[in-house]
């Protein structure tokens, strides 16, 4: 892509964060994190989505952050790029195949949402419950709304420290043959795939 279309003003064009909504289902708080967190990636790698492969993005959380992340990078599980390690931590490295550079964007620990809507967890509580009236679940509706705006509003820099570190690129997808399991038939990806006394056997049924 033209670094001219890709940088406006000195920032980094990205989509908007109604793009997120359409894939995301809904507005919330995490997405509206993982917005900003691929924001900060993009702009310190002053790098445009991916069109293939050549951004990476390694998340170490599966919350609703990280549909935000797929959304503005192009990052995903099915190219290979999107890179998941469940250490239940809003850390997200983004990485650019094309210039070897890398950077670590991790969320403050001075950010709370509970420091910008006090409420919002209890109202979130009532109506999970099903105890919620009409009036509270709208209250939910508009308050989630109203924070997730709040975030988005948040220079990114202000959200996130953003520090660019030396990492090893991970290597492209690979595509591996299919192979058939010897216990249930079924196929399973030949690199997934365990010999069990000789015989290709899924890790469902290796581990019984």
């Amino acid at each position: 892509m033209d670094d001219k279309k890709i940088i406006k003003d000195n920032c980094i064009v990205i989509k908007p964060f109604s793009e997120v909504t359409k894939f995301h289902g809904h507005v919330c708080p995490g997405s509206a994190i993982g917005y900003k967190a691929a924001e900060a990636g993009l702009n310190e790698l002053k790098s445009g989505s991916s069109q293939d492969e050549e951004i990476v993005a390694i998340v170490e959380n599966n919350s609703c952050a990280v549909d935000a992340v797929q959304v503005l990078t192009g990052c995903t599980f099915g190219k290979g790029n999107l890179l998941f390690k469940d250490h239940g931590k809003q850390v997200y490295t983004f990485i650019n195949r094309n210039t070897n550079d890398s950077v670590r964007v991790s969320l403050n620990d001075s950010f709370s949402v509970d420091i910008l809507a006090p409420q919002l967890e209890k109202l979130r509580g009532a109506v999970n419950s099903g105890i919620a009236t009409d009036l509270e679940k709208a209250d939910l509706k508009q308050m989630t709304e109203d924070v997730s705006q709040e975030i988005l509003e948040i220079p990114y820099n202000k959200l996130f420290h953003a520090e660019h570190i030396e990492v090893d690129v991970p290597k492209k997808a690979r595509i591996f043959k299919n192979v058939k399991c010897s216990k249930c038939g079924e196929i399973v990806s030949e690199h997934r795939a365990i010999k069990l006394e000789g015989e290709i056997t899924c890790i469902p049924c290796f581990k019984g």
